[in-house]
């Protein structure tokens, strides 16, 4: 039998202790990075980026836009809409209801991103469809937790 080196024992040490300090290593790893924290109020966000964004959709869709621009814009109020649902999801309400939540915020992200596609392609028609579908989202939502605001869509 070979008689252990050194190099082998101070090998050996290192993988101990290393596997010693491991946790807390990782740990303060974890402490470092940072997390996603709610920082705003839920109704705000609701007020001044849902609303808001749903509000200039309906007015920006009454009528076909007539350049890129228009249709630009448009995209990106559906955008922020769909990431006002990511937003949302770090808010789950702490009474219950957390899964029903995190479920229409996801739907309302995927019916804003949906739209936002539309106006891409600068389709007209399925710009209109999706904001009904957007709206009908929030409403259903709204509808589960008991919210009295209602999302009116506006005809043209």
């Amino acid at each position: 039998m070979k008689r252990p080196t050194h190099r082998s024992i101070g090998l050996l040490a290192l993988g101990i202790v290393g596997w010693a300090v491991w946790p807390e290593a990782q740990a303060q790893v974890t402490r470092l990075l940072p997390r996603p924290e709610p920082v705003a109020e839920t109704s705000l966000l609701m007020e001044g980026l849902a609303q808001a964004n749903f509000r200039g959709l309906n007015q920006n869709l009454r009528q076909q836009p007539g350049d890129v621009e228009s249709w630009v814009f448009i995209r990106g109020q559906a955008l922020l809409v769909a990431e006002t649902g990511n937003l949302l999801m770090v808010r789950p309400p702490r009474s219950g209801g957390q899964d029903a939540w995190l479920e229409h915020a996801a739907e309302m992200r995927a019916a804003a991103t949906r739209l936002a596609r539309a106006a891409a392609a600068e389709d007209y028609a399925r710009s209109r469809q999706g904001l009904a579908e957007l709206a009908n989202t929030c409403n259903r939502c709204h509808q589960k937790f008991r919210i009295t605001v209602r999302i009116p869509l506006k005809d043209q």
